[in-house]
């Protein structure tokens, strides 16, 4: 991801979304108190800095009402968290950088690997 990011161009907005800021918090609140922790704690605490924690917009809720139907009847559910990133991006316009390959089946959603 911090390849990724050195390589985001000055016209680039990059931000992250609540849903997103929430899911790191909870993976760091989960782990037990020590060194891997707290580097993690720092490395959160510069991301956060650096990057705007954009709200989610009210037609996200559009987004996601649409995308969970198309998974569902696709037989491929995903996670409410996930649904509601999906959601944003799509609202926003905005390209969702993954590593999470549950994204790549969602219509009209634009996604960068780093």
């Amino acid at each position: 991801m911090a390849s990724w990011l050195s390589s985001v161009g000055t016209d680039d907005r990059v931000v992250v979304c609540p849903v997103t800021r929430g899911e790191i918090l909870f993976g760091l609140e989960r782990l037990a108190a020590g060194k891997r922790r707290s580097d993690l704690e720092v490395k959160a605490r510069i991301l956060f800095a650096a990057l705007a924690c954009e709200p989610i917009p009210p037609g996200a809720g559009d987004h996601y009402a649409y995308v969970k139907v198309a998974r569902q009847r696709r037989g491929l559910p995903l996670d409410e968290n996930d649904l509601w990133i999906a959601a944003t991006a799509l609202a926003i316009g905005a390209t969702l950088v993954t590593c999470d390959t549950d994204f790549r089946e969602i219509q009209d959603l634009a996604i960068v690997v780093p």
